[in-house]
């Protein structure tokens, strides 16, 4: 009763007091009380689309990367790669969320079919957000370039030894992120200011996640962790960041990635743990961005006819420079370095793969709103499976992309 009284006679003084009478004239006026805006009026609505055509100058129509890009190689022609709509604001000063769909992912043999890259929200601790979690389908905090968006990245693919370890680099789960406001303050002006950062992620994260990719359901009763490390570092008119990621789990191969015939032990689950390191510099004329991972996981052995755990390793170097035109256009100049060898477990049998790859271009910025890439790619891969084995492909090939941001 004592409370509800008090709420009444709060009501009957906030009322009282927005009401003021003019002595002057002896009128009465309200207060010019401002209405807070709605959340709807704080959403954000971006995204880009790039086309791509990979066969001009091509050498070896059998060099493939089902990982990477599809249509490279025979029966490969002009394609949207991505068609991204991003939606994002914040509901409070604490909550944040963010929405993207994929309108030219390819389900089996049909393309340009819509799917969810990114559906999550973060929840602020304190006043500054410097403590998070982050709930829903987002990126798992391993490897730099694994968070760097496509929109913003140089090579056209992401490197196969990184990005092996998740296709579409997203899962389902919960994440933490810390870091000071500085820290995310910086981070996300490597975005902005079109130094080809990855975006706040913070200094530290952990996180727990399904583990079997985006848009697929768990098929075990144990979930993968992940936790990494990449501090910002300001010297004088550069920026480096070193980080240190590493993530462990046990993943089960889906049986739609399983020839018949071909043997696993324990049901086709396998422990899976890896560790990656990473140092960026940022283009400030010169940029170097590198990583390197190593571990275990699912990988086809042609010699047995079979799935088993085996180790991995491999990594990239991509050196960049950075050149602002009089006319405001900016070019990236940019050559790229890679090589793998292990399995990758979202490829039928866990397909095996020994590569070595040099991609060199230059990403033309005409305009915030378009820019077009020009790269060149001289590729060695061994992939094999239990449809395909001894399959060592050579070749060479010019890919075009054009990419729209709005």
């Amino acid at each position: 009763m004592r409370l509800l009284i008090l709420a009444v006679l709060c009501f009957v003084h906030s009322t009282i007091t927005a009401q003021i009478i003019n002595t002057e004239t002896g009128t009465k006026t309200t207060s010019a009380k401002k209405e807070s805006k709605k959340w709807y009026e704080f959403i954000d609505i971006g995204g880009y689309v790039q086309v791509r055509y990979n066969r001009l100058l091509e050498t070896n129509p059998n060099l493939k990367c089902d990982q990477c890009d599809k249509s490279i190689g025979e029966n490969g022609g002009f394609i949207i790669r991505r068609g991204r709509i991003k939606i994002s604001g914040n509901l409070t000063n604490n909550i944040y969320f963010y929405i993207q769909p994929d309108f030219a992912s390819s389900v089996g043999s049909s393309g340009n079919v819509m799917q969810l890259r990114d559906a999550f929200f973060d929840i602020g601790f304190d006043k500054k957000n410097e403590y998070r979690l982050r709930i829903g389908q987002s990126k798992i905090p391993f490897g730099f370039e694994n968070l760097q968006s496509s929109q913003n990245r140089l090579p056209l693919d992401r490197d196969d030894a990184i990005n092996s370890a998740f296709s579409n680099e997203r899962d389902l789960g919960a994440f933490f992120y810390w870091a000071p406001k500085a820290k995310r303050e910086l981070l996300s002006s490597l975005v902005k200011d079109n130094f080809k950062g990855s975006g706040d992620y913070g200094v530290f994260g952990f996180g727990v996640f399904n583990g079997q990719t985006a848009n697929k359901s768990d098929l075990n009763n144990s979930l993968h962790t992940v936790a990494r490390f990449s501090y910002p570092l300001k010297i004088k008119s550069q920026v480096i960041e070193p980080g240190l990621q590493a993530y462990m789990g046990k993943y089960v191969l889906p049986t739609d990635l399983r020839t018949t015939g071909v043997k696993a032990a324990n049901g086709f689950e396998f422990d899976e743990k890896r560790i990656a390191t990473s140092l960026i510099v940022y283009p400030k004329p010169f940029g170097i961005q590198a990583e390197y991972n190593w571990g275990k996981g699912p990988q086809y052995n042609p010699a047995m006819d079979s799935i088993e755990t085996k180790n991995l390793s491999g990594g990239y170097v991509t050196l960049s420079y950075k050149k602002t035109l009089k006319n405001g256009m900016v070019l990236f100049p940019f050559t790229r370095f890679q090589q793998y060898k292990g399995g990758k477990k979202h490829e039928q049998d866990a397909r095996s793969y020994d590569m070595k790859e040099i991609e060199s271009g230059i990403e033309w910025q005409l305009h915030k709103y378009f820019e077009l890439t020009v790269s060149y790619v001289v590729s060695e891969r061994r992939f094999e499976d239990g449809k395909q084995k001894n399959n060592l492909q050579k070749g060479n090939f010019l890919r075009l992309q054009g990419q729209i941001n709005f």
